[in-house]
């Protein structure tokens, strides 16, 4: 069956492979299949399609393994260093800006 593998070595750069893996194949299996593929030093979080999962989780066709590196900075920080670098109020597409009143 086919799943496909998704990790990104450094921010700005993802990398994705379709693996082929057997009918029962984990997580842990499919990761040591992919030999582009170095797990970052320390803890390893995957998850399938957004959710976190033990590596012994079994695939299913088609799945989505995803490979998540370690925060660096809080997002809320980050954010903030972002507005003091534009000099302007960033605006969320999912939170209009307050009318007032």
């Amino acid at each position: 069956m086919r799943v496909e593998l998704v990790w990104s070595p450094v921010a700005g750069d993802v990398q994705h492979r379709w693996l082929e893996v057997g009918e029962g194949a984990t997580i842990d299996t499919a990761l040591r299949g992919c030999a582009e593929f170095s797990p970052p030093p320390g803890e390893l979080r995957v998850g399938i399609w957004g959710r976190v999962r033990p590596l012994d989780t079994a695939l299913r066709e088609r799945d989505r393994i995803e490979v998540y590196r370690p925060l660096t900075v809080d997002p809320k920080e980050a954010r903030r260093l972002r507005y003091a670098k534009r000099g302007e109020r960033i605006v969320s597409r999912h939170r209009p800006k307050h009318a007032g009143g």
